[in-house]
Formats: structure tokens, sequence, C-alpha cells
């Protein structure tokens, strides 16, 4: 496995993989970066990630041989993410005897820069994305337009392959929290109790579009707590906490939107929460989406990458960049139990139908076993 620098759903997929195939008993080496290595507790992985020309240069050719050398003693390369199919695609190009080569797409490619000088480099990041997956045995992509960027860019086979999250299986089976139980919870975190949560569970990242969050609060006309779970851009968390800090309910009180940080438990907001929304600008099939499901919460997600094809019918799919049609539809379930109750049961059965991690972790041995990779 080969994979970047990582914190959240890319690495916990990695995660859970890594853990599938070796209870399995397959032999599983992993590359990585050192902060990705302590975020997901890989003792054993190597800390081999290449660095920048510049003062550390020689460190870096040294990862690059190294990881090459280690290309060389195993069956097939695994590498997660545009980076990572960099690297893994030097690595088996130079390796003797040569693995084969598998890349998973996770994220899209940025959108295209304004300045000529950016978008001339990001037109040589694509060509050398492309140079890639020509030589990948298999690309997959975790939604289906990133298959198809894929083939756009010449992959010779690419197929989709489901990123499950380990903990939907939980949430099936767990029940809302109990009302003292929301309560502390809520109030442990410094926030109303007596208001419903519109949740959200993610990075503070300009891919996440946070500012349509804030601003959807404030056209919001239905009394809420909107808390956001995770941490990240720091200064991006300053600009949002200062813009949210000027809405409050009509009352007065606490402030409306609250960032609440980083929480080891994530399944526990998800079930004392009343509604979920995420405005990313893209996402693939974003595992706390899948979380939010399985909690049978109504979700509110953006019309984007892979969500509307994990959400379907089950959920509320609003145009990216709309501030307007989030408050709308937060709303509208907010004032209407019954409708509330009707789309989280439509969606927790749409999740209780999705492969497992074990499903998805044997159906990857399968791939990596096939004739078209040379295996069998």
């Amino acid at each position: 496995m080969v994979l970047g620098h990582a914190t959240g759903g890319v690495g916990a997929h990695v995660d859970t993989l890594v853990m599938g195939l070796r209870r399995l008993g397959h032999d599983v080496q992993v590359v990585t970066a050192e902060s990705t290595a302590r975020t997901f507790g890989w003792a054993d992985a190597h800390r081999l990630w290449p660095v920048h020309a510049g003062a550390r240069a020689p460190r870096g050719l040294v990862d690059w041989h190294r990881v090459m050398r280690l290309a060389g003693t195993v069956d097939v390369v695994h590498a997660h993410g545009h980076q990572a199919a960099v690297v893994a695609a030097v690595a088996v190009a130079r390796a003797r005897p040569r693995p084969r080569l598998v890349v998973s797409l996770h994220n899209d490619l940025p959108p295209t820069p304004s300045s000529p000088a950016a978008r001339g480099q990001a037109a040589v990041s694509r060509r050398l994305l492309g140079w890639c997956l020509r030589r990948a045995d298999l690309v997959t992509g975790a939604s289906s337009d990133l298959v198809d960027l894929a083939v756009s860019l010449g992959a010779r086979r690419a197929e989709p392959a489901l990123v499950p999250s380990a903990a939907v299986p939980q949430l099936l089976r767990a029940d809302r929290l109990a009302p003292d139980e929301r309560e502390s919870l809520l109030a442990g975190a410094g926030l109303p109790t007596d208001r419903p949560l519109v949740l959200t569970v993610s990075r503070i990242a300009p891919q996440k579009d946070l500012p349509t969050l804030v601003r959807a609060a404030r056209l919001s006309r239905v009394p809420a707590t909107w808390a956001v779970v995770g941490d990240g851009d720091e200064r991006l968390r300053a600009h949002l906490e200062h813009e949210a800090d000027g809405i409050r309910p009509l009352e007065g009180g606490d402030p409306v939107v609250r960032f609440v940080g980083a929480r080891p438990d994530v399944q526990n907001w998800l079930r004392a929460a009343d509604v979920f929304v995420l405005t990313s600008r893209w996402e693939a099939r974003a595992l706390v989406v899948q979380e939010a499901m399985a909690a049978g919460l109504p979700v509110v997600v953006t019309r984007s990458g892979g969500l509307p094809g994990l959400v379907g019918d089950a959920g509320s799919l609003v145009a990216v960049g709309d501030p307007s049609i989030v408050a709308s539809e937060v709303d509208r379930l907010l004032g209407d139990p019954d409708a509330r109750a009707r789309t989280g049961a439509a969606a927790r059965a749409v999740a209780a139908r999705w492969p497992t991690v074990d499903d998805e972790t044997r159906r990857w041995v399968d791939r990596y076993a096939t004739d078209t990779l040379g295996m069998t």
C-alpha cells in the first residue's frame, strides 16, 4: 500500500483494508508519510514518503531507492491518491521483478486555476497522472466520475470500487441517544440542549465549502444549533467563527453555528442530531454521509461527485454553493417530524443494503488475484 499525507477518509479506508487483508492471512507492507503513520497507528509502516528537492534532497533520493527496492519484493503495489500514484508508478517501472500496479482514485482533480502559470502547472500534473494511469494494471474510482476521469486519462482498465465505512454496521444497530445522554453530550460541548441539532462532520478545508453552511444557518428560520465537528485549517476556522458569531437566535443567547472541533465520539453526535448537512464542493462516497444514513438521519448534501449515487432518493440533494436551498431543506425537515422520520428510515434502509468492509476486502483479494493482474 502506498499513501501520502492523509488524516481523513482515505487514510481510514486504507487502515481498514490493511487490517482486513492481514486478517485473511496476506502480507501487507505500507509505505507512507510519518504524519500518516502516526495518525493511524501504523507502527510497522515504512516511513519513506519522498521529500521535495532542497536541503533534504539526499534523504529524498534515498527514500525513492528504498521504495523501488521494496516494490521488487511484493506481488502488487496499490497506490491511493494522485501523489501516491506517481510514487508507485515510478517505483514499479524501476522494480525488478516488476509487481502489478493498482491505483485507486479517491478525489477529483483540483479546479482549473485562473492564472496562466498555474494552468500550465495543472496541465503538467494532469499529464503526469495520465502517464501513471496508463501504466497501471487496474485503476479504481471511489465514484463513477472518477472512473470516467481515469478513462479520459488513458487508463487501460478502470472500474468503481466502493469505500465503505467500518462504522456503518454498529450505527445500523444503534438507537438514538437517550434524552439524558443527548443533554450530557451537548452540554459537555457548551451547546444549548433545548434546540434541534443540525450536524456537520467535516474537515475545515476549502473543499468542504463551510462558508455556504454558515450562510445557510443565517437564512434558516427554524431555531436550531448548527454544529460542525472536525478540525483543520485554523485560519479558515477563525474566519468562519467570526462570521458565525453574528448569527444568533431572535431571543439572543449562544450563536446558532458552533465549531466544536474534532471529537472521538462522532457516532454519539450522529445519534444525537436531527438533520445532517454536508455542503462540500465535491465528495466521492463520503464516509460520514454513509454513517449519517446508517444512524437514521435525514441528510442534506450537495449534488456532487458520488453523493447522488450514494444517497439516491433517500435524502435531499442540493446545488453546490446555494445556501438558500440548504436552509430551505433543513427548515422543511425540522418543521415536519413525520417527514424527518420517514427520510431517516429510508436512509437507514439504503445503508443496510450496502456491502460491508469485509465484503469489500474480499472483493479486493479477487481483484488482486484476477487473470488481468496476471496472478492466477
